[in-house]
């Protein structure tokens, strides 16, 4: 990727979506002519409290001499959350390490999960839980996460990625009712992932690769620049045996783990989603072996 071009296409996406009353600058009479949606590069300058010329070179990607100290205050001025902060910090690092040949080599991609942490997801019971790495590859899984996620992991879309689910497999839109809100949390997942890790071949051939068969519904999404945190939340699915079942997730990054993440699905005990997943797990538990006189 070509890391001037990320800087300039986040900032202008960021500062576009960013309006004078948001940023706290009172309207004037040449607000009629304005001709941006979002803020000019001159008001964000101001408010960040940059020249002119220094952030217009900024924005076209040239962050050399980017202090923290700077970066800070334009985050400020166009109002970023933490993501976003962390994303921009990302990409003028990564492209600062290439202005001076720093870049390194692409790094292999981040696939092995060590036997004692598959031995440890699969012993957990009575949740769902799995194993993913930054790029949502699924990497291990216990029995009632494979049987939840069964369409992904049985999917023709290999290897099982929950974003390469989602875009490439047409059974996507019926496990997700949500589908719209689903993609867009991937691709925001990826694109923070790929400032994150500018050398991730994996990732890097992935994109392309949704990009290419994923077709506009991928692509639209990923030319946004969003970029977010999803370490917990809700997520509605129809299960082709079960139905519908809504469950939270929490991520917990693993400290032991190159870049990867345990994840553990819930329900409210005593609720019909827990008396959905109780059937899903009835009907996936080991029978026990009888023996024959």
């Amino acid at each position: 990727m070509d890391r001037r071009s990320e800087i300039r296409d986040f900032l202008t996406t960021r500062r576009a979506r960013v309006t004078p009353e948001q940023a706290g600058l009172t309207p004037s009479p040449l607000d009629r002519t304005r001709r941006v949606p979002g803020l000019r590069r001159e008001e964000v300058a101001q408010l960040a409290g940059v020249s002119v010329p220094y952030y217009t070179r900024l924005e076209r990607g040239d962050a050399r001499g980017a202090t923290d100290a700077v970066l800070d205050a334009i985050a400020r001025t166009l109002l970023l959350d933490d993501a976003e902060r962390a994303h921009l910090f990302d990409l003028v690092r990564a492209a600062n390490a290439t202005a001076i040949g720093a870049a390194g080599a692409a790094r292999p991609a981040r696939q092995a999960v060590r036997p004692g942490l598959r031995n440890l997801v699969e012993t957990i019971s009575g949740v769902p839980a799995y194993i993913r790495n930054a790029r949502l590859d699924l990497l291990a899984a216990n029995t009632l996460a494979r049987a939840l996620f069964a369409p992904i992991f049985d999917s023709p879309a290999r290897p099982a990625n929950a974003a390469r689910f989602t875009f490439l497999d047409p059974a996507a839109t019926a496990f997700y009712p949500d589908w719209a809100a689903v993609a867009d949390q991937n691709v925001a997942t990826l694109r923070a992932e790929s400032g994150r890790s500018p050398h991730d071949k994996a990732l890097t051939d992935l994109i392309g690769e949704l990009s290419i068969r994923g077709g506009d519904a991928f692509r639209q999404r990923w030319a946004r620049h969003d970029v977010r945190r999803h370490r917990a939340g809700a997520k509605r699915i129809h299960h082709p045996l079960v139905g519908d079942l809504t469950f939270t997730y929490e991520t917990t990054q693993l400290t032991a783990g190159d870049g990867l993440y345990l994840i553990l699905c819930t329900v409210p005990p005593g609720s019909r989603d827990a008396e959905t997943l109780d059937l899903l797990a009835s009907w996936n538990s080991p029978q026990p072996t009888q023996r024959t006189q």
